[in-house]
């Protein structure tokens, strides 16, 4: 995950809740398309369950420093809107990454049964701001909320680490239930993959921040998850391997599973 943040650029289809669409007006002036629920969720261990994917960054972000670096409130001060992301020494972006672990990761859950939603609905747009894709979750009342990263650390640190959000203001009835929430994701991912907990930061896997907007504006359960460091080489290797990014999807499904029956 880097540190810079977008407002949409384009008009489209936006999706307010799993339900229901409508085309949007002016450009710029809604959120950016959500893919949404299809609606045929089979039945399964989570049925009933709203779950939102937040697929980090974007793939035009870099390509809009004004709209992604505009400043937003995230709570307890302002951030940019958006942030562009990190990427390997190959050049495999993080943005790409994301979006198509977070693909794999809602291909799995809907096949347990659960109705899933994910933040924007392609990897060529820009943004949506942090602030909106925590608004995106409060609005379907999700079960649980996961925002997906692949962190941009020194090349010598490797493994993996879920942030937890700390209390803000209006985020403190869930700081509880996102630990266990985080407990769940972090145990689920380091027995499917074997990925080693960071070595570079936070603790046993688990880190606390109260500077992302993501975790400080939501109304439910949420958390995110570095799933490795892309500037390591190990890691990087796994994260650039397409059967490895189902091992980590269906990992992650696991962990929503265990936290939420």
């Amino acid at each position: 995950m880097d540190k810079l943040a977008g407002r949409p650029v384009a008009a489209g289809l936006v999706c307010l809740s799993l339900t229901a669409c409508h085309a949007s007006p002016a450009a710029g002036s809604e959120p950016p398309p959500v893919a949404e629920d299809s609606g045929s969720a089979a039945p399964g261990r989570l049925s009933g369950r709203v779950i939102v994917i937040d697929p980090g960054h974007n793939g035009g972000n870099a390509a809009h420093p004004d709209v992604i670096g505009e400043p937003v409130w995230v709570g307890n001060g302002r951030k940019a809107c958006n942030t562009t992301g990190t990427a390997t020494a190959d050049g495999y972006a993080e943005h790409a990454f994301t979006w198509d672990v977070s693909n794999r990761l809602a291909k799995a859950l809907r096949a347990r049964g659960a109705r899933v939603a994910l933040t924007r609905g392609s990897d060529t747009g820009v943004g949506p701001c942090v602030t909106e894709r925590a608004a995106i979750g409060n609005r379907a009342h999700a079960d649980a909320a996961l925002s997906i990263h692949g962190d941009g650390g020194a090349a010598a640190g490797h493994g993996f680490h879920v942030i937890l959000p700390m209390p803000v203001g209006g985020n403190k009835e869930i700081v509880a239930p996102s630990a266990r929430l985080g407990t769940a994701i972090r145990d689920a991912y380091r027995s499917g993959t074997g990925m080693p907990y960071a070595d570079y930061l936070g603790k046993d896997g688990l880190d606390r921040r109260d500077d992302l907007g993501g975790l400080n504006m939501s109304t439910v359960p949420a958390v995110f998850i570095e799933c490795g460091n892309m500037k390591n080489p190990g890691d990087a290797a796994r994260m650039s391997s397409a059967a490895f990014r189902q091992v980590m999807a269906e990992s992650l499904a696991k962990g929503f599973e265990d936290y939420l029956r």
